[in-house]
């Protein structure tokens, strides 16, 4: 199951260093209850890895969201060592395309 990012806690996750996955998403949002499984199936997949991969209401939370300048949703950010990674993806997308950018996020 993925891990539940709010603004109490994402910004100090962020700054543990480690690799981190955000899904921002509304429950209203077709294409993001869509990604939700994938999302959920990935952090299954990399549990064990030193990578957190999680969700961020947007209906419930909106600090983070305004201070990364998302403004359309499904929207996943990356993040390592404390900083944005040079990358996002915006949009539904492929299990596959969502893999591949964590495995060039643990790359960096």
């Amino acid at each position: 199951m993925a891990f539940t990012f709010t603004d109490s806690n994402v910004e100090e996750i962020i700054a543990s260093g480690k690799a981190v996955v955000v899904d921002f998403w509304a429950p209203w949002c077709g294409p993001c209850v869509a990604m939700s499984p994938v999302i959920d199936a990935l952090a299954e997949e990399y549990k064990d890895k030193d990578i957190v991969i999680g969700k961020y209401n947007t209906e419930e939370e909106n600090d983070f969201c305004i201070a990364n300048r998302v403004i359309s949703i499904p929207q996943i950010l990356f993040f390592k060592n404390g900083k944005a990674a040079p990358f996002r993806l915006a949009g539904a997308q492929k299990p596959e395309k969502v893999k591949e950018t964590i495995e060039k996020l643990l790359a960096l």
